[in-house]
Order: C-alpha cells, then sequence, then structure tokens
C-alpha cells in the first residue's frame, strides 16, 4: 500500500507551512495516522509532533452539453495534516 500519494501545494498549507510547520499530503483511504507519520519521517527524515486527517466523501458533478445532461462523480480522497518539530523543514521543490 503505497501510503503517501502527493503533497496538497495550496496557498492556505503553505502559508501554514511557514507558520505553524504543518504541510498537508493526500494519503491512502485506509492508512492510520500510525502509518502516515512513519511514512513521512522514512520519506522526509523529520520528526512528525502531531498528524490530524480528514476524509472527504465523493461528491456527484452535472454539466450540460450538446449531447445533454452528462452526470458523474468525483471521487473521494482522505488528507492529512502533519505538524513538524520545530526546526524541521519539507521542500518539496527542491527535487525538480
Amino acid at each position: 500500500m503505497n501510503i503517501l500519494q502527493k503533497p496538497v501545494v495550496t496557498e492556505k498549507i503553505s502559508a501554514q507551512g511557514e507558520r505553524l510547520n504543518r504541510y498537508g499530503f493526500v494519503v491512502d483511504k485506509r492508512a492510520n495516522k500510525l502509518q502516515i507519520r512513519s511514512a513521512i519521517e522514512q520519506m522526509y527524515g523529520v520528526t512528525v509532533e502531531d498528524v490530524n486527517t480528514m476524509v472527504y466523501p465523493s461528491r456527484k458533478k452535472t454539466r450540460m452539453s450538446k449531447s445533454g445532461i452528462i452526470e458523474g462523480t468525483r471521487s473521494g480522497f482522505k488528507k492529512a495534516l502533519v505538524t513538524l518539530k520545530d526546526g524541521d523543514k519539507i521542500d518539496f521543490y527542491s527535487n525538480i
């Protein structure tokens, strides 16, 4: 199971990273907080103080087109906000 899927890089989370040393990740829905903590500590070599998780449910989406109404679903996901120990940082842009 690949626990960390991708980092969340939004304006709000970037501000929290600078101010509160908190970073966001999209994680596997089946992963618990202990698995998320160990995956981040192994991948980035930092010390994790706190992990908060949020599960976003899937949503129905509809739109109009020339051929009529198109219906579909947007997949749900789980997001983890990770607070690091003071002095630790994660740089997502270092290996671009």
